[in-house]
């Protein structure tokens, strides 16, 4: 064997390893971002369907000639600003998930205050229609917490793959960046105060 082909031989079985190894890590990282992807999706979708209810709810809630108009605007105005607020899962920024949990807590918020002051109105809350609608409420609330917690599951995997070394050198080559989680939306840290007003 020629003294020349032995270094090729070794540059050739090196370039081959790198090759595989990034081969290898784009193709895992591109199929664990279409699971993140697939996530989100389920999480849009679940957010989309509460939305689809409240606005049946607030209709039905509408046909109650004096309920409260200011609790209802706010509903509107906080549905309205939870479905303008739109995330593309592939380049998902904390900052981006963190202005979408807001208005999603503002319209869970917004959505709390008027299902308790429907418990003065004695019509609406033997509504066969109103008692539909919360209910699909409540379980659409399921849901989306399951959701949640599964797109956090698909994100793991994800970036444990594109931060631990060596394949963090690779992800920043192919634009494979860490993605944020779902935090707990804010004051869930604090207990829920309630007030019983019997008057």
């Amino acid at each position: 064997m020629k003294k020349w082909l032995i270094p090729v031989i070794v540059i050739a079985v090196i370039v081959m390893g790198f090759y595989k190894w990034g081969v290898g890590f784009n193709n895992t990282a591109v199929r664990l971002n279409e699971n993140v992807g697939e996530a989100w999706g389920n999480v849009q979708t679940s957010y989309q369907r509460r939305n689809d209810l409240i606005g049946n709810l607030v209709k039905t809630v509408q046909g109650a000639a004096d309920f409260e108009r200011s609790t209802l605007t706010d509903v509107i105005e906080a549905r309205a600003k939870a479905t303008s607020t739109t995330i593309n899962p592939e380049n998902i920024t904390p900052e981006q998930l963190k202005q979408f949990n807001e208005a999603q807590g503002g319209l869970s918020s917004a959505l709390s205050r008027l299902l308790v002051s429907v418990e003065r109105y004695p019509d609406l809350k033997a509504n066969q229609n109103f008692l539909k609608l919360q209910d699909e409420l409540t379980s659409t609330e399921n849901t989306i917490q399951t959701a949640r917690v599964r797109y956090n599951e698909a994100i793991k995997p994800y970036n444990n793959h594109v931060k631990t070394f060596p394949n963090s050198l690779l992800a920043g080559l192919f634009n494979f960046d860490a993605k944020p989680y779902f935090d707990a939306e804010a004051g869930a840290e604090k207990p829920v105060d309630v007030d019983f007003d019997f008057k």
